[in-house]
């Protein structure tokens, strides 16, 4: 391919707009255009770099057993309300009406669609186990598209779905499936880190993420130092940590007025004046409502206060867990809402530790207290004081819990009058142990999501009525296995990678790189053409992919784009190089390389073809 004959329309700055590594270099390589807020036409460089990725991607999932279909965009919003997902996606779901009045949805995901297609495909166990995959256009109304092409409207995704009649069958393919996964973004030439991960809004019990570090990545990643422990921050387990309710008093119980202070940094912030001093927020205590509701009856219900330091935050996932082996039966959780709390005799914004004196009786039967390890110690501690514009200080917790005895989840979870627990319910943060207990430390990083895989159990073929005859011809239903990959991530994570690009421009791995050799003359004519081309039709021949820089370009212009598009390899060819020697020399450049070799043209062509097939391998 000739540059001048492609579209490469290199920018020297980037809009004012982008602001992350990847959303620049793409827009400043011509890789991709915005069309509109979180919409981008892929140029011709773009173009063949997802391309690349999509194919690894099929045969990667070809061979993990995975068939290819393709799903519809549009896809009938009742799907969607059977599942009750309609509401749980909320204004993020693109949702159209036709000129009948009926509602479609613009699909950000397609679990409704393919478990309807089963549905209607398959009637028999002898049919299963199944696993159907696409790459597809999705759709996904961001507030504030932002980030380029790692948080858009409209971008490329691979979704795999897997049909079981059990879980031992369902446990294979997902190992399958993360294997294939493995192999897929280390063909890419991806850094990547697998950690567990919770399943989030699309359901299961079990998952997986694939990530790439990078300082600008949206999601936190926690890693042991011992390298045999791995999480992002929703599902990442704490070690063991001590806990000591019966420290010594630090002072007589005060009141403070705080008025106006409903958030720990603004009590920080205003402390001062308040009540002299200064105030770190790990000398506080956080203290947050939620309700536990039955499914099966609304008026089976517990408000649970979830206490922390006040620098940490509650993990709903590992509270919500921890929910529903206490109440052993189906329970929604959710934050307690503002009315809600205030008619239950809650002072949100104030609430401490100490809130079952505070509140009527009947609210007080129907409390749990959970607690932070790290939030019941001995120590100087201010908490809300269960009154409006009222914080205390010098709480304690032997005192001001006074005969409601502490319980440690791990030996004693069960129901009782004294409903006070510690328990691991906040994020783990960089520095706290291993839940590996083997002396290891968390290190926190950012991270860039690739990749998704799911256990999703029944979920969706139980809204749908998926079901299939079994060998003893009784229905049974179905579970499931989701798997995802962000197609337009993967290019926006390679770049935004610590190898991924320099000052100058991008650094593409050679698997997915948009060309593996850029041939540039420093003017294409006379004994340069000929060498040129035919250095061209050599390589070509040999399947190494060759773009070659025809422009009427100073050096200088083309050296700053090649650096820019970042093609692995460029080779230069000069008038002084072709004259030095019998037969000329031609610069052989690998973009990570800083300083150029003078290569003979005969010896060229191998040296090149080497290079490019020891990258790919």
């Amino acid at each position: 391919m000739f540059w001048s004959r492609s579209l490469i329309p290199t920018l020297r700055q980037p809009p004012a707009e982008a602001v992350v590594p990847s959303h620049q270099l793409m827009l400043r390589a011509a890789l991709v255009q915005q069309v509109a807020a979180g919409a981008y036409s892929y140029l011709p460089l773009g173009w063949r770099v997802l391309h690349k990725v999509m194919n690894i991607i099929r045969q990667e999932m070809n061979t993990a057993g995975a068939v290819e279909v393709l799903l519809p965009t549009l896809q009938p919003i009742e799907l969607w309300e059977k599942t009750g997902r309609r509401e749980a996606y909320g204004e993020n779901l693109f949702v159209v009406t036709d000129r009948h009045g009926r509602e479609q949805a613009l699909g950000p995901t397609h679990e409704e669609v393919i478990t309807d297609l089963v549905k209607r495909s398959i009637n028999s166990y002898r049919d299963l186990p199944l696993s159907l995959y696409q790459i597809q256009t999705k759709f996904r109304d961001e507030f504030r598209p932002r980030f380029g092409v790692l948080r858009s409207r409209e971008f490329q995704m691979k979704d795999a779905y897997s049909f079981h009649l059990d879980l031992d069958s369902l446990g294979e393919t997902y190992e399958a499936m993360r294997t294939a996964y493995r192999n897929i973004f280390t063909r890419t030439g991806l850094q990547f880190v697998e950690v567990e991960a919770e399943a989030g809004p699309i359901g299961g019990n079990a998952s997986h993420e694939f990530m790439v570090p990078s300082p600008t990545g949206e999601d936190t990643i926690l890693s042991s130092d011992k390298n045999n422990y791995a999480a992002n921050v929703e599902k990442c387990e704490i070690g063991p940590r001590p806990f000591n309710a019966n420290g010594e008093e630090t002072g007589e119980l005060q009141v403070i007025d705080t008025p106006g202070c409903k958030t720990i940094n603004d009590l920080c912030d205003n402390w001062k004046k308040f009540a002299g001093g200064k105030l770190k927020a790990a000398n506080t205590l956080k203290t947050v409502i939620f309700k536990a509701t039955s499914v099966e009856t609304a008026d089976h219900y517990f408000f649970w206060v979830a206490v922390v330091r006040g620098d940490h935050d509650v993990n709903e996932a590992k509270l919500r867990l921890l929910i529903g082996r206490f109440h052993r039966q189906a329970m929604t959780v959710d934050l307690i809402e503002e009315q809600e709390g205030l008619e239950a005799g809650f002072s949100l914004g104030y609430v401490g530790p100490d809130v079952r004196n505070f509140v009527p009786n009947n609210t007080a039967g129907r409390l749990v207290v959970i607690a932070d390890y790290d939030a019941v110690q001995p120590g100087f501690w201010v908490t809300g004081a269960n009154k409006v514009d009222k914080h205390q200080r010098h709480f304690t917790w032997n005192r001001e819990m006074a005969g409601n005895r502490v319980k440690d989840v791990r030996t004693d979870f069960s129901d009782g009058e004294e409903r006070f627990y510690v328990a691991d319910i906040r994020n783990a943060v960089d520095g706290d142990p291993s839940p590996k207990d083997d002396g290891g430390t968390l290190r926190e990083a950012k991270g860039i999501e690739i990749g998704h895989v799911f256990k999703l159990g029944s979920k969706y073929a139980e809204a749908l009525g998926l079901k299939v005859l079994d060998e003893k011809q009784e229905e049974r239903t179905l579970i499931m296995g989701c798997y995802g990959i962000g197609v337009n991530r993967i290019i926006a994570a390679a770049i935004e990678s610590d190898a991924g690009h320099d000052e100058r421009g991008i650094i593409w791995p050679m698997a997915i790189a948009p060309y593996h050799v850029l041939i540039t003359p420093i003017k294409y004519e006379g004994q340069a053409k000929e060498v040129a081309d035919d250095l061209a039709a050599k390589l070509t021949a040999a399947g190494v992919e060759v773009l070659i820089d025809d422009r009427d370009e100073r050096p200088g212009v083309k050296f700053n784009d090649a650096d820019l598009i970042g093609i692995p390899l460029r080779i230069t060819l000069g008038d002084k190089g072709l004259a030095a020697s019998e037969g000329g020399e031609v610069e052989f450049k690998p973009r990570t390389e800083p300083k150029a070799q003078m290569v003979p043209v005969a010896e060229a062509a191998d040296r090149i073809i080497a290079y490019v097939r020891d990258a790919l391998k």
